[in-house]
């Protein structure tokens, strides 16, 4: 394709001035990494937070870039196109080079805080429930045409979102079920991309080591839903078709009022979709489903409240697509299994294990309380919630002792421990997390009507015992295997399905904590006398 056909669709938002002679140049392809660049291809000068690309076009142009796209003249001998952000430009070039496959391909983006992935999952099972070939683009992995491969990050940078979504088009895929986070919308990784659908799940704190505010950080979730170029016009792509937004969570409400012909989903809730009589436990979760179509009773065998608001936001947006209602049910009741997101560890004891990926205050809370209710209501009879847990490095560092105290909370039983130090010093971490925990333990207990009272309860109750840190991850999870009694549940929380431990100098060591885990359940069976495996305490 000729460099002046790709820059046809850049508008007024990103005006451009091409070089004098570079409407005839063939582009062969993209790229904005300087190392990755082949003979031929359009090189984009992009800025990004650690080296900046036009300081590398020299050696994308001496590993044959046919141009550049940059934000000040370089003169390196090829054609430039200048452009008020290199960035910002990547996703409508690339829209077209690839042929616009969103035209074609119904896109349903989920954002939120938390729940992206299991939603993303959730839409995925119901539209290949009801006939449709659908690929999947998140945090755990993708799926492109039926092929799973590993990921990134989240939401891939534009070059390789478009290349991803064309290769969904011609492996079969009809829909994609997309992740869409904060980064991808502020960086504008997603522009020019048309959606079918959007899913709002809900916004709590996180990140705002990158956005700065809780303001920043839900105005930036917002674009997803109205999307505006930097000069405040409407941007390429437009609103989506329909938009779906979860009005139990506080920004959601606020979103659904601007949001012009928004849907809406919610437990508990008055919405279009709602969820009523909820009753969680081992087995998973039933729940009467009351829908613009009817109302139905529904058993899903995925555990926790959260998910079953994380399945309302799917079968909603399923349904406004054409989905057929009773169709749609049945895949819910169907389930899914999602990597680390809620993940049960079974090795045939008698208490449980569930890794999950929670890693914000919120997220925390939700899986918690869960955990909670899959104990029991029974004062005398109802086993333990331990949860092992640490926050990652080089993050949002205030997060860390509000995390300390919901952990403190809801937990009988408390290990804090290193997540992804990365840069950090792994006890400093803990050290701001422990204060948040101690703040609970010398304070009056929590007036929280929905957190169990009595004897059991944790934050000074009878049964809490005062918290612990062990820095060494394995440790701290064959810790709490060890010292888990029949009827208890056992939460690890942070990582979910990272295969990884992310330490200083960016070197990354193998670990799974579904297989450490295993592991340490293992080693629990072949060691333990039986009278303490039995449930002595």
């Amino acid at each position: 394709m000729r460099l002046d056909e790709l820059l046809a669709d850049l508008d007024s938002a990103a005006p451009v001035t091409p070089h004098a002679g570079s409407d005839a140049v063939e582009i062969a392809g993209l790229a904005y990494d300087s190392r990755s660049v082949r003979a031929g291809e359009l090189f984009f000068c992009v800025k990004g937070f650690q080296s900046d690309g036009h300081d590398h076009a020299a050696d994308a142009v001496r590993a044959g870039a046919a141009a550049l796209i940059v934000e000040r003249p370089l003169g390196l001998g090829v054609p430039e196109v200048l452009v008020p952000s290199a960035r910002a430009a990547m996703g409508p070039i690339a829209a077209r080079f690839y042929g616009d496959p969103s035209r074609e391909l119904r896109v349903v983006g989920v954002t939120g805080t938390n729940g992206k992935t299991t939603t993303a999952y959730l839409v995925r099972a119901l539209l290949e429930a009801a006939g449709e070939q659908c690929g999947l683009l998140g945090t755990v992995k993708s799926i492109i045409g039926g092929v799973e491969e590993a990921v990134v990050r989240t939401t891939p940078e534009a070059i390789d979102l478009q290349a991803d979504l064309r290769a969904m088009l011609d492996g079969g895929d009809r829909a994609c079920a997309m992740e869409v986070s904060s980064h991808a919308l502020e960086l504008g990784r997603v522009d020019g991309l048309r959606y079918r659908a959007a899913i709002f799940t809900n916004v709590s704190r996180d990140h705002l080591d990158f956005h700065n505010t809780m303001e920043d950080y839900f105005l930036a979730k917002r674009r997803l839903f109205l999307p505006s170029a930097p000069n405040g016009e409407r941007a390429e792509g437009g609103q989506p078709d329909v938009s779906v937004i979860n009005v139990g969570d506080a920004y959601g409400q606020r979103l659904a009022t601007e949001v012009p012909g928004a849907r809406t989903f919610a437990l508990e809730f008055q919405a279009d979709y709602s969820a009523w009589e909820l009753r969680c436990d081992m087995s998973g979760c039933s729940f009467e489903l009351r829908t613009p179509a009817g109302a139905r009773r529904v058993s899903s065998p995925m555990r926790g409240r959260f998910n079953v608001a994380n399945a309302l936001g799917a079968l909603a947006a399923a349904h406004l697509l054409g989905g057929d209602l009773e169709v749609l049910v049945g895949g819910l009741e169907e389930g899914v299994r999602v990597p680390g997101r809620f993940e049960p560890v079974d090795e045939g004891q008698d208490f449980a294990v569930l890794v999950d990926y929670a890693h914000t205050p919120d997220s925390l809370e939700n899986v918690l309380r869960a955990a909670r209710e899959l104990v029991g209501a029974d004062e005398q009879a109802r086993g333990r919630v331990t949860c092992v847990f640490g926050a990652g490095g080089d993050r949002d560092r205030g997060k860390r002792p509000v995390m300390g105290e919901v952990a403190r909370r809801y937990a009988d039983v408390l290990l804090v421990t290193s997540d992804n130090p990365r840069s950090e010093d792994p006890e400093q971490i803990i050290s701001e997390i422990m204060a948040g925990v101690r703040r609970v333990e010398q304070g009056p207990p929590p007036d929280d009507p929905a957190r169990p009272s009595g004897p059991h309860a944790a934050g000074g109750g009878a049964r809490a015992e005062p918290a612990r840190f062990i820095v060494d991850r394995r440790a701290a999870i064959a810790d709490a295997v060890c010292n888990s009694a029949s009827g208890d549940v056992l939460v690890i929380a942070g990582k979910g399905h990272e295969q990884g431990q992310e330490l200083a100098g960016g070197r990354k060591v193998p670990f799974d904590d579904v297989t450490v885990a295993r592991e340490a359940l293992r080693e629990r069976a072949n060691a333990v006398p039986a009278w303490r495996a039995g449930g002595q305490r």
